[in-house]
């Protein structure tokens, strides 16, 4: 990792001697993306839904779009409350924008690198950005997963989407090559950057109760079923909180929860508002939320923990002091990090990693299978 000096002064150098050549390697930043504008809802909701890899239903066709239209104009009031739609894609572009100048000074023989943003049900969607990277006349195209900890519901359904879009386009089939950043739950940087926002936060306790707040690390939940079938997610997201408590020396008592459960069937638990609930019970009224896997604000962050738990909930039920992590956004740690992950991604020439390779035991989805067979070929090693 580079010293935060040795970061700027690279930002200053690629920016001074930013090259006319047209991108070599192109890295696509893969994530779910959100609405700009309450005007979107619709369509993001709707694309959602009909996405099977994420949320399967009976006769999709027909009851995601009457999912989409019953739902849109609460999801619109939430967005309304949060400036009026999602600033996801903003900071993904901050972040790529910072990655690419750090790119071109350390790797200057894999560039020039430019930043794309390939959103699953928001624009720009993932198959316009492929047609964008061939228009671009990218030799090298990088999916670079924005999600840190994996699961086939997110990482794995843009993977996926990529797949589809060049197996039935042609022209794509061999117009670029192909690796993946499939996962990155405990590089040193996000530990570093989650534990420095954390030790910040912790700071602007109280005194007398600052050892005793309750770290709550909130990750998205996901269907048992998904998670049954042998899907990483939980463990990778363990992984991560592990890997910062070891950073904070365990300096405060902690618990992963999980939050956005859809639906009536059985998720991961405790759900994060349950626990706020039962901590509160037991006297535990100072409490800590980080976000463990997301790194860029959107409604999960700014509406559901901030104002549903942090604020409503909070003052429900009756918690003394409870504060929020930022998000990692433009953190300049963390834009550092994505950095030296592409970095070592393309030094050591691998195709994805060993992990992606091997599909969930209980998989019988054969586009996944599919999909590994089109990008793992070339990782034997």
């Amino acid at each position: 990792m580079l010293s935060l000096r040795k970061f700027t002064r690279l930002c200053h150098i690629a920016c001074r001697h930013s090259s006319t050549q047209p991108p070599k390697t192109g890295i696509m930043m893969l994530n779910l993306g959100g609405p700009e504008t309450t005007e979107d809802v619709h369509d993001f909701l709707l694309r959602l839904f009909l996405d099977k890899d994420l949320i399967p239903l009976p006769a999709q066709s027909k009851l995601a779009p009457w999912i989409a239209k019953r739902r849109t104009p609460v999801i619109q009031e939430r967005y309304k409350e949060i400036g009026g739609g999602s600033p996801i894609r903003m900071w993904t572009d901050k972040q790529g924008e910072g990655m690419v100048r750090l790119l071109d000074s350390l790797s200057p023989e894999t560039g020039p690198h430019k930043h794309y943003i390939g959103f699953r049900y928001a624009h720009p969607l993932t198959e316009d950005t492929i047609d964008q990277m061939y228009n671009d006349g990218i030799e090298h195209a990088v999916a670079f997963t924005q999600y840190p900890q994996y699961s086939c519901s997110t990482t794995g359904s843009s993977l996926n989407a990529i797949y589809r879009y060049i197996e039935k386009s042609s022209h794509l089939k061999s117009a670029m090559k192909w690796s993946v950043i499939d996962r990155w739950p405990v590089h040193k940087g996000l530990v570093k950057a989650f534990t420095q926002g954390i030790e910040s936060e912790l700071k602007k306790f109280p005194k007398e109760v600052r050892d005793d707040v309750v770290i709550l690390f909130s990750a998205h939940s996901l269907p048992m079923r998904v998670v049954n079938r042998g899907d990483p997610y939980p463990q990778e997201v363990s992984a991560t909180v592990q890997y910062v408590m070891e950073a904070l020396n365990h300096s405060n008592p902690y618990r992963l929860v999980w939050q956005s459960k859809v639906g009536p069937l059985p998720w991961l638990s405790p759900q994060t508002d349950d626990v706020i609930k039962g901590l509160t019970k037991r006297g535990k009224k100072n409490m800590l939320l980080v976000p463990i896997a997301f790194t860029s604000d959107h409604i999960e962050t700014l509406h559901e923990l901030d104002i549903e738990y942090a604020e409503d909930l909070a003052k429900e039920c009756g918690v003394e002091n409870i504060r929020r992590v930022p998000s990692l956004n433009d953190n300049p740690l963390f834009i550092e990090s994505l950095a030296d992950i592409v970095f070592n991604h393309l030094k050591n020439e691998k195709q994805c990693s060993r992990q992606l390779a091997l599909r969930c035991p209980l998989c019988v989805n054969q586009t996944c299978l599919n999909m590994r067979n089109f990008f793992v070929p070339q990782n034997k090693n």
